[in-house]
């Protein structure tokens, strides 16, 4: 297998669990009657998973990096709980699959800005129209299954 494939079936199952991180936390969050209470409780698990991970890992020791890192890297914990929160409640208003639609769309527009001008360290990937075409045809799709 090469590393490609693997990183794509990596990727793939992490995009199938999206979804349903937005409906368990959105029925989360309509039990508890909080959407914002749902969210906490789901970092804290999460919290927990990573904290196993790291230590069954044996990678403890690379906390000690983290105070020398450039402040601007911590955004991505703001990122992640804004869409967490976000999702947990409008997906219960919006439904699951127009909440993900629209996230699907933002990650497009997103990770194309991001390849074409490698901001934040990636790798640099022109828009050719080839690629252009493909987001477009993806773009298309999406908006295709949300009209079925």
């Amino acid at each position: 297998m090469t590393d490609r494939l693997i990183y794509g079936a990596v990727m793939f199952v992490a995009g199938v669990g999206i979804p349903i991180l937005a409906a368990l936390n959105a029925q989360l969050g309509a039990r508890i009657g909080s959407p914002f209470a749902a969210a906490a409780v789901l970092f804290c698990v999460a919290l927990a998973a990573a904290v196993v991970v790291m230590t069954a890992t044996r990678s403890t020791g690379a906390l000690v990096q983290v105070p020398l890192q450039p402040k601007h890297l911590f955004l991505a914990g703001l990122l992640v709980c804004f869409y967490v929160t976000s999702i947990t409640f409008v997906a219960p208003r919006f439904g699951v699959g127009n909440a993900v639609f629209f996230v699907l769309l933002g990650q497009m527009v997103s990770a194309a800005l991001i390849d074409q001008f490698g901001l934040f360290g990636a790798i640099v990937r022109e828009m050719t129209w080839q690629r252009a075409a493909g987001i477009g045809a993806m773009v298309a799709g999406l908006v295709l299954i949300q009209r079925a």
